[in-house]
Parts: structure tokens; C-alpha cells; sequence
């Protein structure tokens, strides 16, 4: 069995009288695995406790084998940890290579020719080398969320966290990050939170379901696409019987729940079976 780089048992923790984290438990290791969930589903709450930005209430966690409830361990885990939160830091009248320098020097880099090569070694590995001169305010979107990654990526973080990173962006853009994490995801360990039930298709090995708080499922995307098998048909209307239901472009119906009998079942999806993940869960499905 593959050594865990992330080993967490029985997260909690509440701000005031809501229970974002409530007994969550999971394992990571190498590879891409993507994180799913409804809004308040507790997804940025446990990011935020994994990368060590605050402590919950009750259990345990270790990154790379250090434990961050002591203040030697915290260190050891910010060191081997790279974090792209769901809103960047931005200050908008540095560079790119500015920006991300200043990261390095947060994360310790004190040599200034070592530190120099490493932030050009990121941002050419982003394709931002021939703009890394240039203030990230005349950027587009996607260059800033190239920017935030290679700032996580300085160091070569053995645990790279991405709150929503692909938020905001267009298709093509999309896609050029999608490739990004990809190769992120090789030889270590990447914890992606999306709402995007395509980016997890193709480029997660692993997915994690929240809601509530808690973890509603974990494994393969091909283990939660089977939760919809022989649950998801089409028909000429959307049948009032089934937990969500949209016209296709084809015109007819695609329904996900309890089918009739003699129903035109569909070969269901990733999608499909994460609606049913949160149905069960008692969430919110949209139609």
C-alpha cells in the first residue's frame, strides 16, 4: 500500500454555532485528487486546516509524516507545503517575478542567486518566463492564476493545495491549467477543490465528496460514476419523479434518480453520480 503523504482522523472544528468540519477523516498520496462539494459544504475549511492557516478544534493530521500540533512540525509542514487559495493576494503593482519572489522569501529563500534562478525556474514552467517582468495588473485572469501557481510551486512542494483554481476561466484557459496540474501532479501530492465535475474526470485519480461538513465519499471517479449506474434515462420530458432532470441539446431529457420501468437508461457519468452522492446526503440538487 502507497505510504499516505497526508494522513487526517477526526477534523472538527466550528465557527460559532456552525460545525464546518465534523469528524473528517481521509487520506491522500500522490497524485491529483480532487475535492467536490456544494457551497459551505466545508471544502475551503479544510484546505485552510491542512495548510496549517488555522487549527481545528478537535483531531489530528500529518503532511509527509510532520505533525503541525507542535510548533516544529508546523514549520516542517509550511516547508514541504505549496497553497493557492481560492482568492490570491495580489499586490497589484508588483511583477510577476516581484510577486513571486516575495513568496520565496516567506518560504526561506535566502540565498538571492539561488532564489533568483528558482523563481524564473517556476514561472517558465507556467510559460509566464517571457512576461515575468511585467505588473500583474496589466494581466489576464488566467496569467494571475499562473502566477499564483508557480508562487506555490516555489520550493517544489512535496503538498500543493488549490482552492478553486480554475474558477473564472475561459475553456482555453481552463484547459492550459488542467495540463498545468496535471504535470503538478507528478511525483507529488495534489489536493484540487473544484466545482468543476470535468476537471476532476480528467485529471483526478482520486475524488473526494463533502457536505455537510463531513466526507460523503471517497475513492476512484470511476467508483462514484458507478453510484449512477442504471439511474440516470432519457425521456420526452422531464419526469417530476426524478431528483434533478435538464433538457439536453438534442432536445430530450436527461433525468438522474429512481427510474420507471422500461425507462431508456443513459450511461451515466461523473457528474450524475455526485448528484446522487449529495441527494443522499440530504444537499441541495439543483435541476
Amino acid at each position: 500500500m502507497t505510504t499516505p503523504t497526508v494522513s487526517a482522523s477526526g477534523l472538527s472544528l466550528r465557527y460559532g454555532g456552525t460545525r464546518a468540519l465534523d469528524d473528517v477523516s481521509l487520506r491522500l498520496t500522490p497524485g491529483v485528487t480532487g475535492l467536490l462539494g456544494p457551497n459551505g459544504a466545508g471544502k475551503t475549511t479544510l484546505l485552510r486546516v491542512l495548510a496549517t492557516a488555522v487549527p481545528p478544534d478537535r483531531g489530528a493530521f500529518t503532511v509527509l509524516g510532520h505533525d503541525p500540533s507542535t510548533s516544529r512540525g508546523r514549520q516542517e509542514v509550511r516547508r514541504s507545503l505549496g497553497y493557492l487559495p481560492q482568492t490570491p493576494g495580489f499586490h497589484p503593482d508588483f511583477t510577476a517575478f516581484e510577486f513571486v519572489d516575495y513568496v520565496a522569501i516567506l518560504k526561506e529563500l535566502t540565498d538571492r542567486t539561488a532564489r533568483h534562478r528558482e523563481v524564473r525556474r517556476v514561472l517558465e514552467g507556467v510559460d509566464l518566463g517571457d512576461v515575468r517582468g511585467r505588473r500583474i495588473k496589466k494581466l489576464s485572469g488566467g496569467m494571475r492564476q499562473r502566477v499564483a501557481l508557480a508562487a506555490a510551486l516555489v520550493g517544489d512542494p512535496g503538498f500543493l493545495v488549490l482552492d478553486e483554481p480554475t474558477v473564472g476561466l475561459d475553456p482555453e484557459q481552463r484547459m492550459r491549467f488542467r495540463e498545468l496540474i496535471a504535470q503538478a501532479g507528478e511525483g507529488r501530492t495534489v489536493l484540487l477543490s473544484t466545482h468543476q465535475t470535468e476537471d476532476v474526470a480528467m485529471l483526478c485519480h482520486r475524488v473526494v465528496v463533502m457536505a455537510g461538513g463531513q466526507v460523503r465519499f471517497e475513492g476512484t471517479p470511476a467508483e462514484l460514476t458507478a453510484r449512477a449506474a442504471g439511474r440516470v434515462w432519457s425521456s420526452t420530458e422531464r419526469d417530476p419523479g426524478a431528483k434533478a432532470g435538464w433538457r439536453t441539446g438534442t432536445g430530450s431529457f436527461r433525468n438522474v434518480g429512481d427510474p420507471p420501468a422500461g425507462a431508456d437508461l443513459l450511461e451515466p457519468t461523473l457528474e450524475d453520480g455526485y448528484l446522487l452522492t449529495l441527494d443522499g446526503a440530504g444537499a441541495e440538487v439543483a435541476a
